[in-house]
């Protein structure tokens, strides 16, 4: 999800450069370690799926937010270069309450991924209302990329399912993630992209009030959907149909949020 600020930061030479993050680069090392040990050790595959998925979540939170910023930046405003949101570092995009306990609550209670990070965008140069469109667009189109990187890995080794069952389940529930976050996020209520994309074409009183009740409304959404029948059962039967259109296993998925879930 994208928030919005006005303020303008001062260009930093250090910022100039877009290196990619030694913190992203860890992450991606022990996202792989995580994988390469569970293949080695299948006996201890089952205590590795929490550090692989939750690793795996904070590396498609970053690809997430990276895909607002780059698209900010095409789109005139440089000042998120300056502000380092385009090295995929997780420590400028998160907020440890908002941006890993609250989603990872939810991740764990009902297997629903929610991009909890946010880039700063300056409106002030985004002078067409397109652009403010195609910014809240990208932060999903990034959480896609991960979404179809999961599916070719499937497609390239088919035989990952019998070789490497709890690994296959961890992934496949990461995969879930990334489709929950992806449906929950382009709904179009204040404070997520969905909102973001037809905010710039609504009447300013109304976009005014939006900013206002984005935090407020997030929650509420999130309470609906565990206890509204309704909106949940819309939730998991979009989601599902979504699982079988990209051929996402998704009994292998819930097998890999059970296995998530230790504690049980």
């Amino acid at each position: 999800m994208s928030d919005w600020q006005r303020e303008q930061s001062e260009p930093s030479r250090a910022s100039q450069r877009w290196p990619i993050s030694s913190t992203f680069l860890l992450l991606i090392a022990a996202f792989l370690f995580c994988a390469v040990w569970m293949l080695y050790r299948p006996d201890q595959a089952r205590y590795l799926v929490f550090p692989l998925v939750f690793i795996g979540f904070v590396i498609s939170l970053c690809i997430h937010e990276f895909g607002h910023a780059i698209v900010a930046y095409h789109c005139g405003d440089h000042t998120v270069r300056d502000k380092g949101y385009l090295t995929l570092d997780p420590l400028r995009y998160t907020d440890l309450q908002y941006s890993i306990l609250f989603p990872l609550i939810i991740m764990a209670l009902g297997g629903i991924g929610l991009p909890g990070g946010a880039v700063y965008i300056n409106l002030h140069y985004l002078r067409r209302p397109i652009y403010g469109s195609l910014v809240s667009a990208g932060g999903p189109l990034g959480t896609a990329v991960v979404l179809a990187l999961l599916m070719a890995l499937f497609a390239a080794v088919p035989e990952l399912p019998k070789t490497a069952p709890v690994l296959y389940a961890a992934l496949a529930f990461l995969a879930l993630l990334q489709v929950t976050a992806l449906i929950f996020n382009l709904i179009p209520c204040p404070g997520l992209d969905g909102w973001g994309i037809i905010e710039p074409f609504m009447p300013v009183p109304l976009r005014n009030l939006g900013r206002r009740i984005a935090p407020i409304a997030i929650l509420l959404l999130v309470a609906a959907l565990f206890f509204v029948p309704g909106l949940s059962r819309w939730l998991w039967q979009t989601v599902f149909s979504a699982c079988a259109l990209i051929g996402l296993d998704a009994r292998a998925a819930f097998a890999g949020l059970r296995l998530f879930q230790f504690w049980q």
